[in-house]
């Protein structure tokens, strides 16, 4: 059998401000065959995600950093080509968390993986709608923002992986969506996946705008706001949120490449006066209500209650590509690279 061998990954050195190509360092190495309780795979999608900003710096969170010269890791979808364990066989399909790269040969609980079903989905859903990005959502919108029928819900970043499905589970449950997106196109794709109102934050220019727009869509305020932005959406939700709002937060992407000292909302105060509920949450924590969700996704899926799109790049050498895609609004719906 001849060598399979993986090109992959790393960082050179750690960016500073908005990710640059030259920070990322690609390599091949050799991927051997497994050994006792190891499967060999060959991943066929990848993902690349937002949080994944956070991992280059070097500091303290709820996952190690990156570290230099090694692989990356993310979410991966392949096929087992060879398998030295017991539950696993050739052909199987598999997620895990080692992304960043075209094949590996590990234990599956080293690298989070684990297969699949074979529901009729395309592969690629595994790493969003029915994946991570789903399940964030999922658990978000109905757990953390304790989602209520009759709602008027304030989703940002709408046109994303999470967003999108936000926006359409509180449609399910009979809420009044507002979501926010850039630019025309964004925004047809957000009216389109059920939102009563969208706001395009490209015309908006910032907090003023933003408010205006909300006061319009909204004249009584919100209810729940789903964010994955942070910045001036957040300021203007606290502004225009109802007393006992529920906020869910999810992402700040506007400070991901932030390098001065970040501004926090300046009308805080508000969240004492109308006793707001603020949480952040890791989806990790809530891997609890996975089956629920399967159930749920794969019911809605169905029925054509649950769209999703998806934006994807050709081949492993276009994984930076795709990454920085992210913070330029490249992206509608899941951002993916096919490897396969």
């Amino acid at each position: 059998m001849a060598q399979l061998t993986s090109t992959e990954w790393a960082l050179a050195q750690r960016p500073v401000g908005l990710p640059q190509l030259s920070d990322f360092q690609k390599k091949t190495t050799d991927v051997p065959e497994p050994g006792d309780g190891e499967i060999q795979v060959k991943n066929e999608w990848m993902s690349v995600d937002p949080y994944m900003r956070g991992r280059m710096y070097d500091r303290e969170s709820y996952v190690p950093p990156f570290q230099i010269g090694e692989t990356m890791q993310g979410g991966a979808i392949g096929r087992v080509t060879a398998s030295n364990h017991p539950g696993y066989g050739a052909g199987d399909l598999v997620s895990s968390m080692a992304g960043w790269r075209t094949a590996w040969t590990a234990k599956p609980e080293a690298v989070m993986a684990m297969k699949l079903p074979e529901t009729g989905l395309p592969e690629s859903a595994f790493l969003g709608v029915a994946g991570m990005p789903g399940l964030t959502a999922y658990a978000g919108i109905l757990r953390i923002a304790e989602l209520k029928e009759g709602d008027t819900v304030f989703v940002s970043g709408a046109a994303g992986a999470v967003g999108s499905t936000v926006v359409q589970i509180a449609k399910i449950k009979n809420c009044t969506v507002i979501g926010s997106a850039g630019g025309p196109e964004k925004c047809a794709t957000v009216m389109a996946l059920g939102a009563d109102h969208v706001i395009d934050y490209k015309q908006a220019r910032g907090f003023d705008g933003l408010v205006a727009a909300l006061r319009a869509a909204a004249p009584k305020g919100i209810d729940v706001y789903f964010d994955n932005v942070g910045g001036d959406h957040l300021t203007a939700a606290i502004e225009v949120a109802r007393p006992m709002a529920r906020f869910a937060e999810c992402g700040m992407i506007a400070q991901y490449n932030e390098t001065g000292t970040p501004v926090g909302p300046h009308n805080i105060i508000q969240v004492v006066g109308k006793q707001l509920k603020i949480q952040g949450f890791i989806v990790s924590t809530h891997i609890d209500m996975q089956p629920a969700f399967l159930a749920d996704m794969a019911k809605w899926i169905g029925s054509g209650q649950m769209q999703f799109n998806e934006t994807v790049m050709e081949g492993i050498d276009k994984a930076p590509d795709a990454f920085l895609g992210l913070f330029s609004g490249a992206n509608t719906g899941k951002m993916l690279v096919k490897l396969g």
